[in-house]
């Protein structure tokens, strides 16, 4: 492992440099090879996590608490509404408890700010499993997976159309480091945050990258290698209602027609939960250029690299 990580937060991907990137998706990669080779991997036996799931989850809590189990971490689930938390205890102090029980903390909860103060008072890595803001795991994850089915970013076609909430601030991050051509389709007034673009974009000049923001979904979709869907209504998201959402993101549905305007060989991805004749059809997620369960499948690996890169 490489000790330069150690001991460091998994904040946001805004961190991390396209090199240190890679080795995250290296070692994701190796860790995947042992999986299922059946090679056992239990490298971090006797270290603690404390996880905090604030919001409902999947993927994000099964895949870090299998990932924990096959490195040999004993993993803690703490309840929100069970810990002193939810009774007014500040953050700083509930930090620097488990600071001095655990090895990392991975939380999954609702400002970023949050996952920065707990950052700040713990010595001990603070992984970030969503927030508002953010979503770096799965952000990981999709960048392995693309690795895997295209094999570069540099130069890659990305259409992202979904909600303008986590995981699209984290396509932006990642288009300016890892030097990838972002088309970003979305009804207006759902911009993402300008000072996530305006970072990106900087990044982009030394990546040879771009980030497109466009109202006209054929602009976004047309000749990419890979299209990105998301939910239109994300937990925790703006203030507009649901019945909103559907009426103003009814135009941008990945229909197999528009599936067509892309290259012949693209692939579909979703973070998931998927809802089926909303943001895509059945036969799109369930058609033969999905990889949405390869993506979801990587969000395992790729947590084991950031754990043990992390915590080792």
């Amino acid at each position: 492992m490489d000790g330069r990580f150690k001991g460091r937060d998994f904040l946001t991907l805004r961190d991390y440099t396209a090199e240190e990137i890679n080795y995250f998706l290296d070692t994701s990669a190796e860790f995947k090879r042992l999986r299922q080779m059946g090679v056992p991997h239990d490298y971090l036996r006797g270290r603690t996590v404390a996880v905090i799931f604030e919001k409902k989850s999947t993927r994000t809590r099964t895949s870090f608490q299998v990932a924990c189990s096959h490195l040999g971490i004993d993993s803690f689930y703490m309840r929100p509404d069970e810990m002193q938390l939810g009774r007014g205890e500040p953050i700083k102090d509930t930090a620097r408890i488990i600071d001095r029980y655990c090895d990392a903390l991975v939380i999954r909860t609702f400002g970023q700010e949050i996952v920065e103060e707990f950052a700040r008072y713990m010595k001990n890595p603070v992984i970030n499993a969503l927030t508002d803001q953010f979503h770096p795991c799965q952000g990981l994850a999709d960048l392995l997976t693309i690795r895997e089915k295209k094999g570069y970013f540099k130069g890659l076609k990305v259409a992202y159309v979904g909600d303008i909430w986590n995981v699209a601030h984290t396509w932006i991050v990642m288009a300016g480091k890892m030097g990838i051509d972002l088309r970003v389709a979305y009804p207006k007034g759902y911009d993402p945050r300008p000072e996530v673009v305006t970072a990106a974009r900087a990044d982009a000049k030394a990546s040879g990258g771009s980030i497109t923001l466009t109202h006209d979904l054929d602009e976004a979709v047309r000749g990419v290698d890979v299209v990105v869907a998301n939910t239109w209504h994300s937990m925790g998201g703006p203030e507009q209602s649901k019945e909103q959402r559907l009426r103003d993101w009814a135009p941008y549905q990945i229909t197999s027609a528009v599936m067509k305007k892309a290259k012949d060989d693209a692939i579909f991805m979703h973070c998931m939960p998927a809802y089926r004749g909303e943001e895509m059809t059945e036969e799109v997620i369930e058609g033969p250029q999905s990889v949405v369960f390869d993506e979801g499948e990587n969000r395992m690996h790729t947590e084991k690299a950031v754990l043990a890169l992390l915590i080792d």
